[in-house]
């Protein structure tokens, strides 16, 4: 039986007093639920969220991480720093960097590798445009982004990893994939490792990350191959993204 898990991801916003104020107001409602929580923080965020969740059962993750261990990569943090903060996820190849910021199918790869080298679990997203939805091109480019990093990393290296589907198309825009449009991707992903592994296809988590809210969470979740949800702006408000893991 799968765990469900409701990850937050905060992107580019919030103070270092507002991120306080949202941890505290998640902990004070997280209950009793057989699923697992996480907040996706800013990088500079990151050491001050990390001493706030220890010994709870929400955990920290980062928003993305370096292709590469260390060097001159100016700017870029690694996955080693990263586990020194006592981050479990990391989430890879978000559709905003492979659009705004030039990740690659095959740095995403990277990317992800580095995440397992510290024992960081890689959220991996994947997902497609509405101009390559309209063109019936979704199961393509999902073959695309994660045969990339089925070739760098292996397929036993998706049992320490967790899948995104992000349509592209409802992400910030008000659009929500309905219940059905998202199950058939989620089961078209599955069904994909199951065609190389089928335990690992069993096992693998694999959220829906567009524009899930309070108001539709229950039916995405209520979906066979839906394990839960990759949050963007509805994580920001601790009653709002409560709402959504209470839907599990």
């Amino acid at each position: 039986m799968r765990r469900s898990l409701v990850v937050g991801n905060w992107k580019m916003n919030g103070t270092l007093a507002s991120a306080k104020s949202l941890v505290e107001g998640i902990l004070a409602g997280i209950g009793n639920i057989d699923g697992d929580i996480a907040v996706c923080a800013p990088y500079v965020q990151i050491p001050a969220v990390s001493e706030l969740v220890k010994e709870t059962s929400l955990a920290l993750g980062s928003q993305n991480v370096a292709d590469k261990t260390s060097g001159a990569y100016t700017g870029e943090v690694s996955a080693a720093m990263l586990a020194e903060f006592g981050c479990k996820y990391a989430i890879v190849g978000h559709s905003e960097r492979r659009s705004d910021y030039g990740d690659t199918n095959e740095s995403v790869a990277a990317r992800f590798i580095q995440a397992q080298t510290q024992n960081i679990v890689p959220i991996l997203c994947v997902g497609e445009t509405l101009e390559q939805r309209e063109r019936n091109e979704t199961f393509g480019v999902i073959d695309e982004q994660l045969d990339a990093v089925i070739k760098a990393a292996g397929i036993e290296a998706f049992r320490s990893a967790v899948i995104a589907y992000e349509p592209v198309w409802a992400i910030g825009t008000g659009k929500t994939a309905t219940d059905d449009q998202a199950q058939e991707v989620h089961a078209y992903i599955r069904n994909y490792f199951a065609k190389q592994n089928q335990d690992i296809a069993a096992k693998l988590q694999i959220l829906y990350g567009g524009s899930c809210k309070p108001d539709n969470a229950k039916g995405l979740f209520s979906m066979p191959d839906i394990d839960g949800g990759l949050i963007g702006g509805a994580s920001l408000d601790a009653d709002s993204f409560l709402k959504i893991y209470h839907s599990i």
